[in-house]
């Protein structure tokens, strides 16, 4: 019968091969107005102009809580190497964004850095932060983006390429082309 898999296969772990994880760079500033910028894996967007993200903590969760502002970047094909970078060097002990040659500007509606390096980010206030669960949630206030990865003044993911976390491979891969429309391709199933 098509379609139907065969489950014969069982295998476990710690790392459980979920997909899509997204590669987000979380940017804040310190109490020093030092920006900072991390890269994390497991967020969402929550609701309508809202996102989700399950941290440990880190020099960004510490920042987070006392400005109560992040950004969020989307990390790209062209920025892999910086993403990657944020992720695997602590902002504890060096200037990340120093150090990677990153430029960046002050949100003109949060207190937290764009880095400019990435071309979409969004501008959160912070909802909440539970230390014991490590969930942050933000209200997204802006969303700026390059002109250069728009198409009829939306993000177009084909301009964008942005990168996702393959947790099962341990490698990034770019969100791929459009297979569907959503809300309209099932209903010739509903009948």
């Amino acid at each position: 019968m098509k379609g139907v898999i065969d489950m014969s296969k069982e295998f476990s772990g710690k790392k459980a091969c979920i997909a899509p994880e997204g590669v987000f760079i979380i940017g804040t500033y310190d109490e020093n107005g030092v920006p900072n910028a991390m890269n994390a894996a497991w967020g969402a967007q929550s609701d309508y102009g809202e996102i989700t993200l399950f941290l440990a903590p880190h020099k960004t969760t510490d920042n987070v809580k006392q400005t109560k502002a992040f950004t969020v970047a989307f990390a790209t094909k062209d920025t892999v190497e910086i993403a990657d970078y944020f992720g695997v060097e602590t902002g504890r002990k060096v200037n990340k964004i120093e150090k990677a040659g990153c430029h960046t500007h002050k949100s003109a509606h949060v207190n937290a850095p764009i880095i400019e390096e990435f071309p979409v980010t969004l501008e959160c206030e912070m909802t909440s932060y539970d230390d014991a669960t490590g969930i942050l949630v933000g209200k997204i206030v802006a969303e700026q983006a390059d002109e250069s990865v728009l198409t009829d003044g939306k993000v177009d993911y084909d301009k964008l390429q942005p990168i996702i976390f393959d947790i099962a491979t341990m490698t990034y891969r770019v969100v791929g082309p459009v297979v569907g429309k959503a809300f309209h391709d099932g209903m010739k199933l509903k009948g």
